[in-house]
């Protein structure tokens, strides 16, 4: 195993069970369609909605112990995109986000090659990454506008897109959550295959965003 791995593969596997518990014990915490991935190969896309800051847990939770999948990449901002997060900056875009899996994607590049050569080379060394299309989170629990970076990785990688649907958990305070009020639930869709996708068309990325990918995705 190669050592960039390790850490996010401890952390992950750390906070597993802890989490599973917790939401069990307080959202009934259902995961529905994990047969879709049991027996897909390593180097999978998870493309999520984006409810919580606890979503890459909740994703990471969702999947059995020591999945095959684990450890889990995410797609996340520049450090210098948190400098107003107050002491959440301690942990955001930092140290904590890279052993956790999470790396930046280059922004303002209007380049998805350069944007996501990170994310595009661990898919390639078999691993899975997360990608929240629409880039931040909602702000009224519908999915906005999305952009093109899961399909284009699709393309670049061969690697199949999965669907995963969170629910339950936008704008949960501290008192629905001790009070069981909210019940969190992950769904997680059939594969999607690049052949799906693209229908055997030829893409070109030239640079600049491909409106095709953002309607893949």
């Amino acid at each position: 195993m190669k050592l960039y791995r390790l850490p996010p593969l401890f952390l992950q596997s750390l906070f597993w069970a802890p989490t599973r518990i917790i939401l069990k014990i307080f959202t009934d915490f259902e995961v529905r369609g994990i047969s879709n991935v049991q027996n897909l190969p390593r180097g999978v896309i998870f493309v999520s909605n984006h409810q919580s800051e606890l979503d890459p847990i909740l994703i990471t939770a969702s999947l059995p112990f020591l999945s095959h999948h684990f450890p889990m990449f995410y797609t996340s901002r520049e450090k210098s995109f948190y400098i107003k997060s107050g002491w959440r900056q301690i942990f955001y875009g930092g140290l904590f986000f890279k052993m956790w899996g999470a790396y930046p994607v280059r922004v303002g590049l209007r380049d998805y090659g350069d944007s996501l050569v990170c994310h595009a080379e661990i898919i390639k060394d078999g691993g899975s990454v997360c990608i929240f299309p629409e880039g931040k989170r909602t702000v009224d629990n519908k999915i906005g506008p999305v952009k093109g970076g899961a399909a284009y990785l699709s393309y670049v990688t061969k690697a199949p897109i999965v669907p995963v649907k969170i629910e339950g958990v936008w704008r949960t305070s501290p008192k629905d959550f001790f009070w069981r009020k909210r019940k969190c639930r992950i769904t997680i869709g059939q594969p999607i295959f690049p052949d799906e996708i693209f229908f055997g068309k030829s893409m070109l990325f030239l640079g600049v965003p491909d409106d095709d990918c953002v309607l893949a995705t």
